[in-house]
């Protein structure tokens, strides 16, 4: 009997793919580099061929122990908001992919803000702000721009999604075209309580619904392989999940307050409010976590869009380091009382929550003749621990009288030490790392499993959960009083520009 998940997990600059088995071991782990084009300022693309030959070759990898026939089902998370068009009976696409990241519809976000009272039907139906970081005015731009689309949309031929959608779609032979809950309520288009396309945002952006997949429960079978050579057919797609979700489930943050911040690209803390809607008032996203085994979660969410990116920048733009492996090292020779008032505010594709300014760039303050490369690599782990120590305080706000109590993370960043290590001192909080910190991946894998029986319920899940490290908070109060006061002054003139 198949007692394996392939959870593949398509994401900003890589494809993974993980066979978890029914112990919660990961027995095979794949991954393959994919990234993004930069076609002019502010523009993010994905080319979805490379993405698809990019899943291919990672499922193959991950496969080279394994029989495809020990496979229960697959499923999917993915690069959220990252939106495309392409032939419903082809698959080819007709533009590259929009990534979150794009800044290209700034301009027209800005005009939406400017009509009375939008911002808050946007916020009300959808959890949402209105910002280029989601899904739905990418599809505008490209319903505007890519010549002939609008027709092919209004007649159906065109459809849009998101990359689950177009991983599916091509999985199942062509015969899919749908998403999950999660992944829908990024797109600034679905109504949180009805977890359906909404009809006024549809019109507001002039798309057509026909062009949009079906929204289904994120645990489900979707479809099944169909056609595909280096997979048998009939192997059911069965969780689809948007990649901060599925780090949600993965670190089981299961019932309201449990929070998880996860690492990679940009940073995405999450914090789970169970069946209730809570709209923030402090700048931070209503979005849904999940639905699975007819229960609808909710959660509060912060995004960071920096993150492991500013590793990435030291590394290839200023090339103080040859891996992104080696900072942890380096900016551990900074002593904290040498920094001064050295800061980085890493807004290198703008600011995302609680700040939301698009046009935002990137800082480093405080530069001496005395500065070494291991002043900036340190200033660069206390800007992604401080930008995301921003989002902490304001779930805390909105959260009142509760609070959070402990933090888990995950993502590639968070293997280093130093940088979860100020992350906890900064909040205060006990910071709980897993053994398993391909959450993503294990969060849609543990959904399909559900799905399909490998595991009899959700609560099965727990004993097998383990944590590989507990970051206690050890920093004095002065100096955590002192690095939040330099944050707040570097945003200001950022904020200022």
């Amino acid at each position: 009997m198949a007692k394996l998940v392939l959870a593949i997990d398509q994401g900003t600059t890589a494809t993974t793919a993980l066979l978890i088995n029914a112990s919660l071991q990961v027995v095979a782990r794949a991954s393959t580099e994919i990234l993004p084009s930069y076609p002019q300022y502010g523009w993010v693309e994905h080319d979805l061929e490379k993405i698809w030959a990019g899943t291919l070759a990672t499922v193959q990898k991950v496969l080279a122990s394994h029989s495809a026939k020990e496979i229960a089902a697959i499923s999917i998370t993915n690069q959220r908001e990252t939106v495309g068009a392409w032939q419903r009976d082809t698959g080819k696409p007709y533009h590259a992919a929009i990534v979150w990241q794009c800044r290209r519809t700034s301009a027209r976000c800005e005009e939406l803000r400017a009509v009375s009272g939008l911002k808050e039907k946007v916020k009300k139906t959808t959890g949402l702000v209105i910002d280029p970081y989601f899904s739905g005015t990418k599809m505008e731009w490209l319903l505007r721009n890519v010549p002939g689309l609008a027709q092919k949309a209004q007649e159906g031929t065109a459809i849009f999604g998101t990359i689950d959608s177009f991983l599916l779609h091509r999985l199942t032979g062509g015969e899919v075209h749908a998403t999950d809950v999660s992944n829908a309520s990024r797109t600034m288009l679905m109504d949180l309580r009805t977890l359906e396309w909404d009809e006024a945002m549809l019109a507001l952006l002039q798309v057509p619904k026909n062009s949009l997949p079906a929204i289904r429960p994120s645990a489900g079978v979707f479809g099944h392989t169909k056609n595909l050579g280096f997979l048998p057919d009939g192997i059911p797609i069965a969780g689809i999940l948007g990649d901060q979700q599925a780090a949600l489930f993965g670190q089981l943050c299961l019932e309201p307050g449990d929070a998880k911040c996860t690492y990679g690209t940009g940073a995405f803390l999450m914090c789970n409010t169970g069946e209730e809607i809570v709209y923030s008032q402090h700048g931070l996203l209503t979005t849904v976590a999940w639905q699975i085994q007819g229960k609808t979660n909710y959660a509060l969410e912060g995004s960071a869009f920096v993150a492991g990116a500013a590793v990435q920048f030291l590394r290839d733009n200023l090339g103080l380091i040859q891996s992104s492996s080696e900072i942890e090292a380096l900016a551990a020779q900074a002593k904290s009382e040498e920094m001064g008032d050295l800061v980085f505010v890493p807004a290198l594709t703008g600011l995302g929550a609680p700040y939301w300014e698009a046009e935002a760039t990137g800082m480093i303050y405080g530069l001496t003749r005395g500065t070494q490369k291991q002043h900036l690599a340190r200033a660069t782990l206390e800007g992604i621990a401080l930008q995301n120590d921003a989002l902490f305080s304001a779930i805390c706000e909105d959260l009142k009288p509760h609070t959070l109590k402990r933090i888990k993370v995950d993502g590639g960043a968070s293997a280093n030490n130093l940088l979860i290590q100020l992350q906890a001192d900064l909040a205060g909080l006990p910071i709980d790392r897993p053994k398993i910190l391909d959450t993503t991946a294990l969060g849609s894998g543990l959904a399909a499993g559900l799905a399909v029986g490998l595991w009899p319920s959700i609560e099965a899940l727990r004993a097998s959960w383990q944590i590989d490290r507990t970051f206690e908070p050890a920093m004095a109060s002065a100096q955590q009083r002192a690095l939040k006061e330099k944050w707040a002054g570097a945003i200001r003139k950022v904020l200022a520009k």
